[in-house]
């Protein structure tokens, strides 16, 4: 039986600072066999070792179809995120997983998808938009709504470019610094639902970022007609173990890290703990 608590060895390939407090990394699995067999769904999270430190769960921010390697992007926030930060290209961690369930992508096929992030919780979107890139032709019209801070908290920004040739990208924040040329919307993401063209009928909506935010943009989306069926949240911020065996993860009778981080709004809603302030209830 393979130990699901032993990691695998990964060697960090590439270092890329997205924000003041956000990297993401490359790692690729020191094992050829692991390279060539692991994989995973957009979606799913991995739980990463700092030896010595300790290990955290971070959601993975590359797509399946980017091989060879995988992606995390990462907010140095704790113990082991800011030993994380002090890593460079040539050292390793120790990595295992994939956890969780990720994005119902058997349900975008043919469909209209919407997309809102908040902060960091566009890292475990960012696969779904490659995806999204690599085979266009199976979606329907697919928009993205993102929200930040600053101008300067935004993660990916280098990819916007291309991101915009694919999908129609609207951004807010929270506020401009002065000085700072900003040329989109300033507010909460959920100020952007006024300009989106995305409307219920045949949409399917992802959604992450923290708590509060995803509370009131699935709020929204209801008042608007979309069905809860076809809202799905990322709980990823309740991560932990990866295999439900701490119970810090439960949601009611759900364990986050086996049963989520993915979960249709619908399934929320009918939890006896109320999850996202009971929206919907």
């Amino acid at each position: 039986m393979i130990n699901p608590f032993k990691p695998e060895i990964a060697v960090i390939t590439e270092v890329f600072k997205e924000t003041s407090d956000t990297t993401t990394y490359t790692f690729r699995f020191k094992d050829e066999e692991t390279r060539e067999t692991w994989s995973f769904e957009p979606g799913q999270f991995n739980m990463i070792t700092v030896f010595g430190i300790g290990e955290a769960p971070i959601s993975i921010s590359s797509a399946p179809s980017d091989t060879g390697f995988v992606q995390h992007t990462v907010r140095h926030v704790g113990n082991v995120t800011n030993a994380l930060a002090k890593k460079k290209p040539g050292d390793v961690v120790g990595i295992r997983g994939a956890y969780g369930t990720g994005w119902p992508f058997h349900q975008l096929y043919g469909r209209n998808v919407l997309i809102v992030a908040g902060g960091i919780g566009l890292a475990p979107l960012r696969p779904v938009i490659r995806e999204v890139m690599r085979q266009r032709d199976r979606f329907k019209e697919v928009e993205v709504l993102y929200g930040a801070r600053t101008p300067g908290d935004m993660l990916f920004v280098r990819e916007f470019p291309e991101w915009s040739e694919y999908v129609k990208l609207r951004l807010t924040v929270d506020t401009v610094p002065p000085g700072v040329k900003w040329d989109h919307k300033v507010g909460v993401v959920t100020t952007l639902f006024s300009e989106m063209s995305s409307q219920p009928s045949n949409t399917v909506v992802l959604t992450c970022g923290p708590e509060i935010m995803m509370k009131f943009v699935v709020r929204g989306l209801l008042h608007m007609g979309f069905s809860p069926d076809r809202i799905y949240v990322s709980m990823e911020r309740r991560m932990h173990c990866g295999v439900g065996k701490c119970g810090r993860c439960q949601i009611g009778p759900r364990f986050t890290c086996k049963d989520g981080p993915v979960f249709a709004y619908e399934e929320l809603a009918a939890l006896p703990e109320e999850v996202l302030g009971g929206v919907g209830r």
